[in-house]
């Protein structure tokens, strides 16, 4: 009787894994297309090389996009704002953070964010100032540019994760640079700040929380994707041996635990702040239906639209005649929503009654 053959179900060894990992960044960053470190270092290290150009190229594009951003915000307009991603330098710092933290160079580490530090404070004033100058900002404050971005959710951070590692994937090959300006617009970085800005000259800071709570977001994103990317291209080898042939003993890597601890930060409120999201449809239907009962008794009035502005609600409401007492509807609301927000009902003749 011939034996029955057995499938080999040993688990594979150190070297299988390694082998397999190579294989697969093989495809993502083809060595024929991967740039050497020394050509990464000189795109991503603002203090290396000529550093007078590389230093006057960032501030001067930097308040460029920056002017430009806060246009588009205050103006509402999305192509401004594009327009201002496309020129923003500030991923070219975030991503030199990445790459300090696999290469073991704290110089980078610091000097990068130092870069980026810099950028944020020099928007956000901008957008402050500009905020200040203008005669009235409380429509600022409620156009799509700045409500799309002061309330940032899961969606985003993973948005920002895809693109961060598309970003270091295409700077880690020689072959994409074209895609580069894509991932410029995936990416908002300079927006954000600037929102932050207009928001806290209109004396609203919790939105400009929220704004700067997806920059941030996006700036781990970066941070963790290209440590992720540049790791596996063989970035941290290069740099080891570079430090080994030197005579330099090998560097503790902290990389894994700092990108965990960074996640969490940014996540955790992200994650809540969907959670809000949700809860705050679900207290707009039942305000919805409130209002609703609340016209009842008014003959061919309806509700057109519930919506939140910050924290409080708007009301729509279309009809011939005149609309109930709005304390009543006031008081239905402080019974569903938790926080008693202020109920504004908007009439189709223009009348504005706040309860």
């Amino acid at each position: 009787m011939s034996a029955t053959p057995t499938r080999d179900t040993a688990p594979a060894t150190p070297a299988a894994r390694e082998t397999s990992r190579a294989r697969f960044l093989g495809v993502v960053v083809p060595p024929a297309q991967r740039r050497d470190l020394g050509e990464l270092s000189d795109r991503l290290d603002l203090s290396s090389g000529d550093v007078r150009a590389k230093r006057s190229a960032f501030w001067a594009m930097l308040v460029l996009s920056g002017i430009i951003a806060i246009s588009g915000v205050v103006t509402d307009s999305t192509a401004t704002v594009i327009g201002a991603m496309i020129i923003a330098p500030l991923s070219t710092p975030i991503l030199g953070v990445g790459l300090g933290i696999v290469t073991g160079r704290g110089g980078l580490v610091g000097r990068s964010a130092l870069y980026v530090v810099g950028g944020v404070v020099l928007v956000v004033a901008l957008g402050w100032l500009v905020a200040l100058v203008l005669p009235q900002t409380s429509d600022v404050v409620t156009n799509s540019q700045v409500t799309g971005r002061t309330s940032p959710g899961v969606g985003d951070l993973v948005a920002a994760f895809a693109t961060g590692f598309a970003g270091a994937i295409a700077l880690a090959r020689r072959d994409l640079g074209d895609v580069l300006p894509g991932i410029a617009i995936a990416i908002s970085l300079v927006p954000p700040l600037g929102v932050v800005g207009v928001c806290l000259g209109a004396g609203e800071p919790a939105l400009a929380a929220g704004a700067l709570l997806l920059f941030g977001s996006n700036v781990v994103a970066l941070v963790v994707a290209s440590t992720v990317v540049f790791s596996g291209a063989g970035y941290a080898a290069d740099a080891a041996q570079v430090r080994q042939d030197a005579g330099g003993r090998r560097r503790p890597r902290r990389a894994v635990l700092v990108g965990a601890v960074a996640v969490l930060v940014v996540a955790v409120p992200m994650i809540a702040n969907t959670a809000q999201s949700v809860l705050a449809e679900v207290w707009a239907g039942q305000v919805r239906a409130a209002a609703e009962a609340w016209l009842a008794d008014t003959p061919d009035a309806d509700v057109e639209d519930v919506s939140w502005q910050g924290t409080d609600l708007v009301v729509e409401v279309r009809g011939p005649g005149d609309v109930p007492d709005v304390a009543e509807l006031q008081s239905a609301v402080d019974d569903l929503v938790p926080w008693d927000p202020t109920v504004t009902v908007v009439h189709t003749v223009g009348e504005r009654v706040e309860g």
